[in-house]
């Protein structure tokens, strides 16, 4: 269980406890979130990734194919478990950590790249900043990627995300609008920003797909009991089939920020 003032309200949350909702619901990211990366020059052939708040490994198993060797690490034990079982289902190479980000047990300059993909805010910058410029190598680059839904601008998005806080009044996870990543300032002592964008897409979803990514959120299966997760379950279905056809988009936005360490 994690708890952090700055989220939630410092309610307590383990993204254990949604890996299967997490496994099947939240792999999502479309072509062009990959493109961007693989355009880049990262996570290619010849290369050493590490992905910090891997999860279930969606990132490392969507880029094997691409021939870069992958780390994934977590600080949940069940998201290891299940990204292990997913990438040996497919008969994939990556090895898979469980332990803070903050704790990086690597030799000086192990990796090319490390990405962390929705769980920047997470981290303890401060601690976590001096740790990737000693595990990278020279100029090697930290990538940040995010990508989130519009409830400003997409009714769905809208009203699934007040029925969460219907639940969950504390998820601070609420009203995401666009905004280029906020590197904080403690990575300027090692790191230079290479690049930082944002663009919009559209994912789409059936009723069930909208309503396992939504129970798979930290507001909800990371943070109620099953008792509530259940409740919040038999709700949404119900508005879903009165606000949304079986098939849709959402509107997300996406950002990525490379910070390439300082010779």
């Amino acid at each position: 269980m994690i708890t952090d003032k700055r989220i939630d309200g410092g309610k307590g949350f383990d993204w254990g406890k949604t890996s299967g909702d997490y496994a099947k619901y939240r792999d999502i990211y479309p072509p062009e979130f990959y493109r961007r990366i693989l355009d880049a020059g990262l996570c290619i052939k010849g290369q050493q990734v590490l992905d910090l708040g891997t999860g279930t490994g969606v990132l490392p198993r969507y880029l094997y194919p691409y021939g870069a060797e992958f780390t994934g690490m977590d600080i949940s034990e069940n998201q290891i478990k299940t990204a292990e079982k997913l990438s040996e289902e497919a008969g994939m190479d990556i090895r898979f950590l469980s332990g803070p980000a903050e704790q990086l047990d690597f030799p000086d300059g192990s990796f090319d790249v490390v990405t962390a993909c929705q769980c920047y805010f997470y981290f303890k910058h401060e601690q976590l900043a001096p740790v990737l410029a000693r595990v990278l190598k020279p100029s090697g680059r930290f990538v940040i990627l995010y990508m989130a839904w519009l409830p400003e601008e997409d009714p769905i998005a809208g009203a699934s995300e007040e029925l969460v806080l219907k639940y969950n009044p504390s998820w601070t996870g609420k009203g995401e609008t666009r905004h280029y990543i906020a590197v904080p300032e403690t990575y300027g002592k090692y790191f230079t920003v290479e690049s930082n964008e944002i663009y919009d897409l559209q994912i789409p979803f059936t009723r069930e797909s909208w309503d396992g990514r939504i129970r798979a959120c930290r507001g909800i299966g990371a943070s109620l009991s099953e008792k509530e997760v259940e409740a919040f379950t038999k709700e949404h279905r119900r508005l879903l089939e009165t606000i949304a056809p079986e098939e849709f988009t959402i509107l997300h936005y996406a950002g990525m920020a490379v910070l390439r360490k300082k010779d």
